[in-house]
């Protein structure tokens, strides 16, 4: 399965793989050191990132964490914080209520408890995708990857499909997905990943870099 792109793509790899790993461990101690506010910003930071810029979405989740609006502002306070995302309307509400699944009756945040309670990523991403607003299994793998558990996990975003293709992992690139297609190249991009001897949760910071010269999260 290796053509001409995927050689360059191997060599970028042996140079970037020191920071792509330095990276994935920093998302692993987010989990192993972090409390349930700090999870829960994480996930609120996947709800913010679709059709927006990453650093757009991880500024506005800062500025609204360090106003203390995140953690108990209302729907209409939230959203001139968004003002710098796409669709900040829906967004604020989907922050809104996720503020209110990730907090028991005392308002306390359960966000890190109540992960941790599922045997495996796979189950806390149907969980994910079935109760979350805003929240597909891209975002969902997304923030799963962000706080350590992305080994087996695809974020499958534009950037990297179009990668995929590139590297005929796939043959193009779907006008829309379904959850048996996401799991279907998933699973592609698994099996490929094995091949090549690149980590799956590797894999998708390289071919980010591809596009943005950067690995940020």
């Amino acid at each position: 399965m290796k053509n001409t792109y995927f050689y360059e793509v191997e060599k970028i790899y042996a140079e970037i793989k020191g920071r792509i790993e330095k990276r994935l461990e920093d998302f692993k101690n987010i989990w192993n050191t972090g409390g349930n506010k700090d999870i829960f910003c994480e996930l609120a930071f996947c709800i913010l990132t679709p059709q927006s810029k990453a650093k757009n979405a991880w500024r506005a989740i800062t500025e609204l964490k360090e106003s203390g609006i995140l953690f108990n502002g209302t729907e209409e306070e939230i959203f001139p914080y968004l003002n710098i995302v796409r669709f900040n309307r829906t967004k604020a509400k989907n922050l809104y209520l996720l503020r209110h699944q990730m907090t028991d009756k005392d308002g306390n945040f359960i966000t890190k408890d109540f992960f941790s309670k599922f045997e495996n990523p796979f189950e806390m991403r149907e969980w994910i995708v079935k109760n979350i607003r805003g929240m597909s299994y891209k975002e969902a793998s997304h923030f799963l990857r962000n706080v350590g558990f992305g080994q087996e996990l695809a974020i499958l975003d534009r950037h990297i499909l179009k990668n995929l293709v590139a590297l005929e992992v796939i043959t193009d690139i779907p006008k829309t997905i379904t959850p048996k297609l996401y799991k279907n190249i998933e699973e592609k991009l698994r099996v490929f990943c094995e091949e090549i001897k690149i980590p799956m949760e590797n894999i998708d910071l390289l071919l980010w870099y591809l596009e943005a010269k950067d690995i940020f999260k």
